[in-house]
């Protein structure tokens, strides 16, 4: 039976900013109960949002009726080791996806910074890590189940049903629930892991190379001043150089967390020391190299709550964005407590996905919860529209359908798919109705 409850208390997402109230809280634990709760609400008019662990900081997964919750669906993980293929429930969080994968000797090609998200969640908004080589999370799919809005179950692949796939992997939840995935893993590997203080002007001056030579690259610019933290992570044979349990603590835990959430803190109590602050921040966190597992340097404890929005340009816009976005922090009438973070990914073909046919750079500008945060991110909004920028869909922006379609080239076809699979719009909100229209 389809897990009914009535709602105890308004859902949040983890920022805090999106709220809501479902009238019915639905938790399947079978593939069954998800295609009668599909058309039992089509039957009914009713709409139904599946919310994974409320890693967005749009309104992307807020249900005015229904909410479906997958973290009890019984879909079997099943592992072929020898083809480095895993297929998972969509509802399973990427933390756990990878101690799966570690146990059989495996592990995804690339990651983003926090492993909180659903599997489901992070493919279906495109989140992404950084490495010229690499696309999005949902570039790894290599099969994934759809239940419909109009309960049909649907197996699509690149083989079977390629129009699906290539809209399904990052939809939004536009076309349906995601009931498991397949994902395309590498074998288990090392990661060197080099973070570095470092002038601003001189690590554009040699990004090229630096994208080059390493497998994953990326930095984060300190408002106020002219210094970035620069990371790169490279592939080794050997876990040698563990970070020290106190280094770990030390950097990761106290000063990335406890110190800088009471600097936080203090910034948005009294703002005029903001930019002392970042300039602290900045020389704060100094040089170090280690090995580790490769989703324990790529992920990292993120206890600082915040707002974000973050925009994919061509890569070639980087210098341009980034002398607008410092214009535009030099002028806020209030001060920005977090630094922005940039980072690199390689073209794919998804439909959706904001790398769709051109390598991108991202720029994530962020703002520490219970500050002012509107203004600064419209601004840069319409620096990053201006350069052909597509916004991250988990992640705050002011666009709408209108100004979306166009950079896009596969739009059309995206809602072609669309009105086939849901033409009753079962799986959407005011928010999907916003960004792709009815």
């Amino acid at each position: 039976m389809v897990g009914t409850a009535p709602p105890t208390a308004p859902w949040t997402n983890w920022a805090g900013n999106q709220r809501g109230t479902a009238t019915t809280i639905l938790r399947p634990r079978s593939l069954a109960d998800v295609t009668e709760a599909v058309r039992a609400a089509r039957a009914a008019g009713g709409r139904i949002r599946v919310a994974g662990s409320g890693h967005s900081f749009t309104a992307i997964a807020l249900a005015e009726d229904a909410r479906m919750e997958l973290a009890a669906l019984d879909t079997a993980v099943r592992v072929d080791a020898e083809r480095r293929l895993v297929t998972v429930p969509a509802g399973m969080t990427l933390h756990a996806l990878n101690d799966v994968l570690m146990r059989h000797g495996l592990a995804l090609p690339n990651l983003g910074d926090i492993d909180a998200q659903t599997v489901a969640g992070a493919i279906s908004t495109g989140t992404h890590g950084t490495g010229a080589g690499y696309g999005c999370l949902a570039t790894f799919v290599e099969a994934l189940t759809l239940v419909t809005g109009t309960g049909e179950v649907l197996h699509c692949s690149a083989d079977e049903r390629p129009d699906v796939f290539a809209a399904a992997r990052v939809s939004l939840g536009a076309l349906g629930a995601l009931v498991d995935v397949t994902l395309r893993c590498a074998d288990a590997f090392v990661l060197h892991a080099h973070e570095r203080p470092a002038p601003l002007d001189a690590v554009l001056g040699e990004l090229p190379e630096l994208i080059e030579a390493h497998d994953h690259v990326e930095f984060y610019w300190f408002p106020y001043t002219s210094r970035v933290q620069v990371k790169t992570n490279d592939r080794v044979p050997a876990d040698d150089r563990p970070l020290s349990r106190l280094r770990g603590w030390l950097d990761d835990e106290f000063l990335s967390n406890t110190v800088f959430a009471g600097a936080c803190r203090l910034g948005r109590a009294v703002p005029a020391l903001a930019p002392r602050i970042s300039a602290v921040s900045a020389r704060a966190l100094t040089e170090r190299r280690y090995t580790g597992r490769s989703d324990q340097v790529f992920c990292t404890p993120r206890r600082v709550r915040f707002v974000e929005m973050e925009y994919g340009l061509p890569r070639a816009a980087l210098p341009e964005a980034l002398d607008a976005l410092r214009r535009i922090v030099d002028g806020l009438p209030f001060k920005v407590l977090f630094p922005v973070e940039v980072r690199f990914t390689a073209a794919d073909d998804i439909w959706l996905s904001h790398g769709y046919g051109r390598d991108s750079v991202y720029l994530a500008v962020h703002q520490y919860v219970g500050m002012p945060y509107e203004p600064y991110f419209t601004a840069f909004e319409q620096v990053a529209a201006g350069l052909g920028g597509r916004p991250h869909w988990g992640k705050l922006h002011w666009r709408d359908a209108a100004t979306l379609a166009p950079v896009y080239p596969r739009w059309a076809d995206f809602l072609a798919v669309r009105d086939r699979l849901d033409p009753d719009r079962v799986f959407t909100n005011p928010h999907l109705t916003h960004v792709l229209g009815h």
